[in-house]
């Protein structure tokens, strides 16, 4: 499985890859431009992301306009909805319309900072996504 992890703060990056990498080969991106680059070079190499976890508040690009490209991206391309990549968007905000937006554009989970192992685990299982080690 192939993750990118896009995160501006440093330990939430190192949380989330030491947490994901059991999971798969992890990728990191400290900004939505990173991000957005990160995807298209894995689309041109067809090497496609399984899981995304993007930071809502981010430098440069923030989280909801990545996930609106990535979706209006996999829908230029035809991309079956399975297989499409699974979208988390995690932030410290509080703010619900920020997160209703997100989900309306296509995101497939939420998770609130602090991140919660168990919580994250569970959605990651709902997504059929199992440990590599």
């Amino acid at each position: 499985m192939r993750i990118l992890i896009a995160e501006d703060d440093l330990i939430s990056r190192k949380f989330l890859y030491k947490f994901l990498s059991r999971y798969g080969e992890c990728d990191l991106v400290v900004d939505g431009l990173e991000a957005l680059d990160a995807f298209l070079m894995a689309v041109r190499e067809n090497q496609h992301y399984d899981l995304i976890c993007l930071d809502i508040m981010m430098p440069k690009v923030d989280g909801v306009k990545v996930l609106k490209s990535i979706r209006e991206l996999e829908e230029q391309k035809n991309m079956l909805p399975e297989k499409r990549a699974k979208i988390i968007m995690t932030t410290a905000l509080a703010e619900t319309k920020i997160v209703q937006d997100a989900m309306d554009i296509g995101c497939d989970a939420y998770a609130a900072k602090p991140l919660d192992v168990e919580k994250i685990a569970k959605v990651l299982e709902d997504f059929g996504f199992t440990k590599v080690s």
